[in-house]
């Protein structure tokens, strides 16, 4: 879809992306160009292979995420993410279902992560984060894929929940710099981070992505199994806003560094939208925010009224209307039906596929 531009409540839609995103920004948008990765630079002082010991010394026992289960991973152990002693790939393909910024002509390189320390009984990618579809590879492989990405035309490297990763994605750098990586780092994640290690990524990490799911404990002890994540959320949020600040676009509408937090809508107001969004908008409304509507029930939804429906479309609405009063400058927004656009199947090569995605279960 090409650009498409109208005036509403004295906000503007700057684009559209296979007809998903739209963008509604302001004028600077994040202001000036980044041209420079992170990594390389920590790479050149030397920085880097001390952050990569740090991170090695929190793998086994494991003090990753919030958890911090203790599993001996080294040693056979597995804790909540089920994750072990190597990286475990479910997929890493040019995805274009990312943020008009984030993709570009070739899309985000995109490594899709088994695993995770939450338990959201509607994910939409239950399959590898629940059921551990995937295939443990050693660390040179790991940064073959990355090298493959790039030479793909990727315009980043896309991270999707890398955090049971970590070590193994910093070897795998380690492998893959002086071989010419040189893309900058997506850092997709649920927004469930502890912050200790993300003040191991300063430096390292290009454009963090991550959710902010739930403005309320219960909401993410019933359906997240983490009635903390209220409590490491903000937090981790504000980390990253301190690294990298808001996210950076240059002027060929790409992104270079900074931070674009997103929030799902789920329906009936489950998730607390509003206690959400208030709480971004007192780190900054600089922040780029993304509405998601791609809520299906999926997984174990259906045991979990009102979790059983579709979201509807007041419903998703009135979350936007909370966002513009925030006086967010930018919001990305999708269409109801891009719930169909996003549901993946990582039984298939590409889970994003244009054939029709099975019933979610």
């Amino acid at each position: 879809m090409g650009p498409v531009t109208k005036r509403l409540s004295g906000t503007r839609f700057a684009g559209a992306v296979r007809g998903t995103f739209k963008q509604i920004d302001g004028s600077e948008f994040g202001g000036c160009f980044v041209m420079k990765v992170a990594y390389l630079a920590a790479w050149a002082s030397g920085a880097f292979s001390q952050k990569l010991e740090r991170l090695l010394n929190r793998l086994s026992p494991c003090r990753l995420c919030p958890r911090q289960c203790n599993a001996r991973r080294l040693e056979g152990d597995t804790g909540l993410c089920g994750q072990g002693g190597l990286p475990r790939v479910a997929r890493a393909l040019p995805h274009f279902g990312e943020e008009p910024p984030l993709t570009g002509t070739h899309g985000a390189g995109a490594v899709f992560f088994s695993g995770c320390a939450l338990r959201c009984v509607f994910c939409q990618n239950h399959q590898i984060s629940r059921e551990n579809r995937g295939e443990e590879i050693p660390v040179p492989e790991l940064a073959a894929l990355f090298l493959e990405l790039q030479a793909k035309g990727c315009l980043n490297l896309d991270l999707v929940s890398p955090t049971p990763h970590l070590p193994f994605i910093f070897q795998a750098l380690a492998l893959a710099i002086p071989r010419g990586l040189h893309i900058p780092i997506v850092y997709n994640s649920h927004g469930y981070l502890l912050p200790e290690v993300l003040d191991l990524l300063t430096g390292l990490v290009d454009i963090y992505l991550p959710d902010a799911k739930y403005g309320s404990e219960r909401a993410a002890r019933t359906f997240s199994a983490a009635s903390d994540y209220v409590h490491w959320n903000p937090i981790a949020l504000k980390r990253m806003y301190h690294q990298v600040g808001p996210l950076q676009v240059g002027p060929d509408g790409l992104a270079r560094r900074g931070l674009l937090v997103r929030h799902l809508v789920l329906p009936e107001d489950a998730a607390r939208s509003e206690a959400v969004l208030k709480m971004l908008s007192r780190i900054s409304t600089r922040i780029p925010l993304s509405v998601m509507a791609q809520y299906r029930p999926c997984h174990e939804a259906a045991k979990h009224p009102p979790l059983d429906r579709p979201l509807r479309r007041g419903e998703y609405r009135r979350v936007l209307a909370v966002a513009q009063s925030l006086d967010f400058e930018t919001l990305f927004v999708q269409s109801l039906d891009s719930a169909d656009h996003y549901l993946p199947d990582f039984s298939r090569k590409d889970p994003f596929s244009s054939s029709p995605s099975p019933p979610c279960r």
